[in-house]
């Protein structure tokens, strides 16, 4: 998974983990910001589409789940089906540092 630059342009989700029939979720890249760790993906607009992140911590690396699905309040809810490049930080316990960053299988 490549490293890129922070996009200032993108959407920024916020991490839902009760987001209905989640499923795994493409991650195309990962920024660093600072002490942030922000995954990047093309997803729906967010009041249709919702994401959840989760990230397992060693010394050396930090593995990236990211899961996608309808927020609670959406569901029923009719949308337009449009692209949207997103991205969402990652809760982690340690700053990333220089740490590998992995995307989960």
């Amino acid at each position: 998974m490549p490293e890129v630059p922070p996009d200032p342009t993108r959407t920024l989700f916020v991490d839902n983990p009760a987001i209905v029939d989640p499923h795994l979720t493409r991650i195309e890249s990962f920024s660093r910001e600072g002490e942030r760790l922000l995954v990047n993906f093309t997803a729906g607009t967010p009041d249709c589409f919702g994401v959840h992140v989760t990230a397992e911590e060693t010394a050396d690396a930090v593995t990236i789940g990211l899961r996608g699905g309808t927020p609670p309040e959406s569901v029923g809810r009719m949308c337009i089906a449009l692209a949207v490049h997103g991205s969402a930080e990652v809760a982690l316990q340690a700053p990333p540092g220089t740490r590998q960053v992995l995307a989960a299988q």
